[in-house]
């Protein structure tokens, strides 16, 4: 590099090191690892990059061909994601369609997704959808102890849906991981989900922790189930899950409870669109329970 183009590149840098856009940038993608449950290590080995190559990108620092992917996409007046090849550029109705969702509040766009599920066929039936009870949250919060508790009290049958994807598998899930990768262990839980609800039009289902990263996997969750989110605490989280003798995600990690509050934040905001949520922190099994029971005999009540 000449001394010109060093010193053409140093405003550049300086200006990437203070960049909202790569700022907001590094947040996003410490969101989407958040969400997966995944390490910093795990993604850089993932990605094939470096772990402090990773950690600049996070912290909104250099990368400054992000910023000229940027001005190129503003001097041609479109977004970066139509730069970029985004599945909503692909043609003019997804880009007509993206621009009347866009700036829509939580609740437009929650009823637009679910009225184009029903134009499509993909909505489910509203009475058996009600009776299929799915438990979602993070480990520890109670799915297993409380959905069994559940199923017996409702008479319906009980299913843990990571044990499904291992009888898929024939492995288990840390074997799906490390033999197989993380797309192939989605598509054992999208098997084992689709066979639950063609099954069972009656059922308590626990689900694991990460569905909710696989949007297409969580769509058909929504589409098929009452959903009930059991929130806890990250500390309460953490002590039930060590206290099983279980501290995966976390086990190899320094900060255990930094990553699990991470994953936590990062999730709930999709384990938030659940239909009925229950905090089990500060109770007793038993006092979750009845609180579980009376919330989901409410709703099984109400109108189809």
């Amino acid at each position: 590099m000449t001394s010109q183009e060093s010193m053409l590149m140093e405003p550049a840098e300086s200006e990437a090191k203070r960049s909202p856009f790569l700022e907001a940038l590094g947040e996003r993608v410490r969101n989407l690892r958040s969400r997966k449950g995944m390490t910093r290590r795990a993604v850089a080995v993932a990605a094939d990059v470096s772990e402090r190559h990773l950690a600049n990108l996070e912290y909104g620092t250099g990368n400054v061909s992000v910023l000229v992917l940027l001005q190129v996409a503003n001097a041609l007046q479109c977004s970066l994601a139509e730069l970029l090849g985004d599945v909503t550029t692909t043609s003019p109705e997804w880009l007509l369609i993206r621009e009347l969702l866009s700036k829509r509040s939580e609740a437009d766009l929650r009823r637009a997704r679910v009225q184009l599920g029903d134009m499509f066929g993909e909505g489910g039936n509203a009475q058996e959808r009600k009776n299929r009870i799915a438990l979602i949250g993070l480990r520890g919060a109670g799915k297993t102890s409380l959905g069994q508790r559940l199923a017996r009290d409702l008479g319906f049958p009980f299913i843990e849906l990571s044990r499904e994807i291992e009888q898929f598998a024939g492995c288990q899930i840390s074997e799906i991981h490390n033999l197989y990768g993380a797309n192939a262990y989605r598509r054992y839980e999208r098997r084992a989900l689709e066979e639950a609800i063609q099954i069972y039009p009656d059922v308590v289902i626990a689900t694991p922790g990460g569905l909710v990263s696989d949007s297409a996997n969580f769509n058909l969750l929504l589409s098929h189930c009452t959903t009930v989110w059991l929130q806890a605490d990250a500390a309460d989280h953490m002590g039930r899950v060590a206290a099983q003798g279980d501290m995966r995600p976390m086990a190899a990690s320094k900060e255990a409870m930094e990553d699990l509050k991470r994953i936590l934040e990062g999730r709930s905001a999709f384990y938030s669109k659940a239909d009925l949520s229950l905090n089990t922190s500060g109770r007793t099994e038993d006092q979750a329970f009845e609180a579980l029971r009376t919330s989901v005999l409410q709703h099984l009540a109400m109108p189809a």
